[in-house]
């Protein structure tokens, strides 16, 4: 199990089929982060926008594919994009979704069915769990899966590219490792452009504007031992801070750590 919930989970593990979470999750029987779930598929992160405003956040994730490596972009209104995976729903296959309006969030929901508008173009957005299945295969251990929580996330005073509107700082994603996984976590991930690639920041947390590691801004904490450094990769929650600089009329996104598992391989996305 992957989160402690007050309503147990049914089954789903790093072996399941993407299909099948997305039917589980669909049904409204899993709301849980899904780090560790179908571990040889790809996740994505969800940014959802009106046609009128999307131009401007396309170039934003343009100017900024470490934190906003786009995969694919719907027509608007599609939420059966067939590149993303057969039998998969925009609307419905996600734990939980955020909702903005005029860049305020205003609800956090696990289906958008009614909310849905036919002038949404969503953006599928690489995520680091994407990577993490290679590092496991590896001997690497995962914090946050071994703990049974969400992945820790942290804005830092790393500030992204503007575009139009849509500008903030840059969210990581942290995992302790010693030294030597913390070496072979950096050559594996290079692999990975798509999903975010390497680490942006090794050891001290302050060097980039992180002052405690006991309080993310999105996930859960997770153990540090006293012989291992903090590893950070971009990550894709960092849209959410532009959505709220930007404040567009009306968007939608994944909540952190509740990604659209995809029937994507994590293999298409190696380049070496």
């Amino acid at each position: 199990m992957l989160h402690n919930l007050n309503l147990p989970q049914p089954a789903l593990d790093a072996a399941s089929a993407p299909a099948a979470c997305r039917r589980l999750i669909r049904s409204g029987a899993w709301s849980a982060p899904t780090a560790g779930l179908a571990a040889r598929h790809v996740q994505v992160n969800l940014v959802m926008l009106p046609a009128a405003e999307a131009a401007d956040f396309e170039r934003y994730c343009q100017r900024n594919p470490k934190p906003c490596p786009v995969l694919s972009i719907s027509e608007p209104g599609e939420f059966a994009p067939p590149a993303l995976g057969q039998d998969l729903d925009l609307r419905t296959d996600v734990p939980r979704y955020r909702v903005f309006e005029g860049g305020r969030m205003k609800a956090e929901v696990e289906d958008i069915s009614a909310l849905w508008r036919d002038d949404l173009v969503t953006f599928a957005i690489g995520c680091s769990f994407t990577f993490e299945h290679s590092l496991i295969e590896s001997g690497i251990p995962v914090r946050h899966i071994e703990q049974g929580r969400n992945v820790p996330m942290f804005r830092t005073s790393i500030q992204t590219s503007p575009a139009g509107r849509f500008a903030g700082p840059m969210v990581v994603t942290m995992r302790p490792l010693k030294a030597a996984d913390a070496i072979r976590a950096i050559q594996i991930t290079s692999r990975f452009p798509g999903v975010h690639g390497a680490p942006v920041h090794i050891g001290d947390p302050a060097l980039i504007g992180i002052n405690d590691l006991a309080h993310p801004e999105f996930g859960d904490a997770v153990s540090v031992a006293d012989d291992e450094l903090p590893v950070f990769w971009a990550c894709g929650a960092t849209p959410q801070l532009a959505v709220l600089q930007a404040l567009p009329s009306f968007c939608i996104t994944h909540a952190p750590g509740h990604m659209l598992i995809t029937d994507l391989r994590n293999s298409d996305y190696a380049v070496l």
